[in-house]
């Protein structure tokens, strides 16, 4: 019951993700993160079958770092999401990824940006965006309490929100969600929101 969300706010991007690593009935972890920082403004927030989403999301940032290694300057956020659309477009064809993909950036010309991408290599550029289970609860409070000025603050309690939504409606709710945000300083980790910490299987 994967859930990736996120918003775009007064100078920057902010997107969340549910932390759980499920197989069938099974709960392999509760930290697993599905939020990479491509670099050091880009954040991509990916959700779908565990080994494309890690695959993918790794190719993606490798090749992100390559092109700024060999040409000296960073890709745009829109730049990297259409690389990211146009890898998605050729592997539907050979070998498709079933992963789906909301990219953040902060740029100093464009400023924040939120890009959707899914499995089918749908590109569409969004001031709020969902994957997942979740998306049912989160689009809809977003719909209900978004707006374009909001604040840091604003948008964290948004976030809280959906997460609120998210756990008292969805039947299987992931009980942990990862919260990342992108601006003018940089991507970084913002907070969790933890109902269950991660428990590890003692030695006999």
């Amino acid at each position: 019951m994967e859930c990736v969300f996120g918003l775009v706010g007064n100078g920057f991007a902010i997107v969340a993700a549910d932390t759980s690593a499920v197989h069938s009935i099974l709960v392999h972890k509760n930290n697993e993160d599905k939020i990479m920082v491509l670099d050091s403004h880009k954040l991509i927030a990916a959700s779908g079958e565990p080994g494309d989403r890690v695959q993918f999301t790794e190719y993606v940032q490798k090749n992100v770092s390559l092109y700024q290694f060999r040409n000296g300057i960073p890709l745009t956020t829109a730049a990297a999401a259409n690389f990211t659309r146009g890898e998605l477009a050729t592997a539907l064809r050979k070998n498709p990824y079933s992963v789906n993909i909301l990219m953040a950036g902060y740029d100093k010309e464009a400023g924040a940006s939120l890009y959707y991408i899914d499995y089918i290599a749908t590109l569409h550029k969004v001031d709020k965006g969902a994957f997942g289970y979740g998306s049912y609860f989160s689009l809809s409070t977003m719909d209900r309490h978004y707006r374009s000025d909001m604040s840091v603050e604003e948008a964290i309690e948004l976030v809280d929100k959906c997460i609120l939504e998210i756990r008292s409606r969805l039947v299987i709710a992931p009980p942990n969600f990862v919260i990342k945000i992108v601006d003018k300083d940089g991507a970084r980790e913002h907070a969790w929101r933890q109902s269950v910490q991660d428990v590890t299987t003692a030695s006999v």
